[in-house]
């Protein structure tokens, strides 16, 4: 029997053996020049590379096929990048423009739900171009709470998310104000027409592009927020806002205006963050995050406020202290053992974006104002 070439590749070891030697690879992104080098620091972005083979392995060889679509969370308390916000519960689906596809489920309590279709190119040149987008104040949701969303290239009536001939995944982000007690959208997707189908089995072909596929998503997305890590040194301890079009093309929310920057502080020293005005915005949150563009670790750390949980000033205004100990101040940011990093605030369905007020104090000196 002659066999194509990725079924020799399989049988001879070779996708496995390369797909080996470009993980191998995708380590030396940790001996980036500015990136720190402290066993802590090196530690946590071994575990990252692991997080993101973890994550390149569920989206491209097991949950991949766009006939049969998934949604599957992709960041989450242990698998984090590029700023992955806290409150938030991120989805993915691939599909295809040819097909049309169907999202039903139920609306919950989240604070904000959006869907967008999307070119996800992350594993080739780090973008995430939008090619439609609704929240749910767009959606008619009937009154027990469910409803059906129809994804197409053709204009649909009723709730429809437009899709163009370079579509190829869909996003879902929750974003919760109080996480403990809204309820989560619950969600499915399905390809239309395809009710008395079922896939395929694994073929080598699959194997075989799932494993490039995963190891060029991990040293490409490993790159593509190192970098971006590098970019904020200049402007480090401040929050001037970021390149929004950039934002967006590498995947962001378009109901949301973004600041990022990086931090560092000796154990004796805190930053302060005022917010001066809060614009009218459906919500708006910070968070800290490590050198990796990793979340910290909100399970048992306080590294991130929001709209719902923050401490305000009587006049309106919100101040957010950051120290390695705890300045006994109600907007405190742990560390959580880091001493540098990168952060991240987000104003969220606002028209207005003002800026932000930061300052390195002693924290001794901030104890006695």
């Amino acid at each position: 029997m002659t066999m194509n070439e990725s079924e020799q590749r399989v049988v001879d070891g070779t996708a496995w053996d390369e797909f080996c030697d470009r993980l191998k690879e995708a380590g030396q992104i940790l001996k980036s020049e500015k990136a720190p080098k402290d066993p802590f620091s090196q530690a946590e972005g071994y575990r990252y590379l692991s997080r993101l083979l973890r994550g390149g392995l569920e989206s491209f060889l097991e949950h991949r096929d766009p006939l049969f679509p998934t949604l599957r969370c992709g960041a989450h308390e242990t698998i984090k990048l590029g700023a992955d916000n806290p409150d938030n519960r991120y989805e993915s689906a691939s599909i295809r423009p040819e097909h049309d596809y169907r999202i039903s489920g139920t609306r919950g309590t989240v604070d904000y739900l959006g869907i967008g279709t999307v070119i996800n190119r992350y594993s080739i040149d780090g973008t995430m171009r939008t090619t439609g987008f609704v929240d749910s104040r767009d959606l008619e949701i009937h009154d027990d709470g469910t409803f059906e969303l129809i994804l197409s290239q053709k204009k649909q009536d009723g709730n429809w998310l437009p899709m163009n001939e370079g579509t190829n995944s869909v996003n879902v982000r929750q974003t919760f104000q109080d996480r403990k007690n809204e309820v989560p959208a619950e969600l499915k997707i399905e390809r239309i027409g395809a009710e008395e189908e079922r896939p395929q089995p694994l073929s080598p072909e699959a194997l075989d592009r799932g494993l490039q596929g995963a190891v060029t998503f991990v040293g490409r997305t490993a790159k593509l927020f190192e970098n971006w890590s590098e970019s904020f040194l200049p402007n480090l301890n401040t929050l001037p806002p970021a390149d929004q079009a950039y934002c967006q093309l590498i995947g962001g929310d378009p109901n949301i205006f973004y600041f990022h920057s990086a931090w560092a502080l000796a154990e004796d020293e805190a930053l302060v963050i005022d917010a001066k005005v809060i614009p009218e915005c459906q919500t708006w949150n910070f968070q800290l995050d490590n050198w990796w563009m990793e979340s910290l670790d909100y399970r048992y750390h306080q590294i991130h406020v929001n709209k719902h949980t923050a401490h305000y000033n009587e006049d309106g205004s919100v101040r957010v202290v950051i120290s390695h100990a705890d300045p006994g101040h109600k907007n405190w940011i742990e560390t959580a053992g880091h001493k540098e990093g990168t952060m991240c605030w987000r104003w969220i369905g606002a028209e207005d974006h003002p800026g932000l007020e930061s300052r390195v104090i002693k924290l001794a000196d901030f104890l006695r104002e």
